[in-house]
């Protein structure tokens, strides 16, 4: 992973509201509509999260009729765990 690709990765970290989308994706897929209910955040605002987490490689999207289906990528926590290793020697 190149720096641009570190800090994108860790912007998208950066925020409240994302970590709470993570979080309510770590047991499964999840429809963009329920994340909106759990949130408490218009449409517009989840898309500008999702996109963000989605462009960094964190979450994966799938659309099914007019709603999008959101889950956590599968090698999301080893990019995580790259950055951590490469800028602060642990695993």
């Amino acid at each position: 992973m190149n720096d641009r690709e570190t800090v994108r990765l860790c912007k998208a970290l950066a925020d409240e509201n994302r970590l709470q989308i993570l979080h309510l994706l770590k047991n499964g897929e999840l429809c963009a509509c329920h994340l909106l209910d759990d949130l408490h955040i218009t449409q517009p605002t989840l898309s500008h999260h999702m996109k963000l987490l989605c462009d960094c490689g964190l979450v994966d999207n799938r659309k099914e009729g007019k709603w999008m289906h959101y889950s956590i990528a599968k090698d999301a926590g080893k990019k995580i765990s790259a950055i951590i290793t490469e800028y602060l020697g642990e695993e």
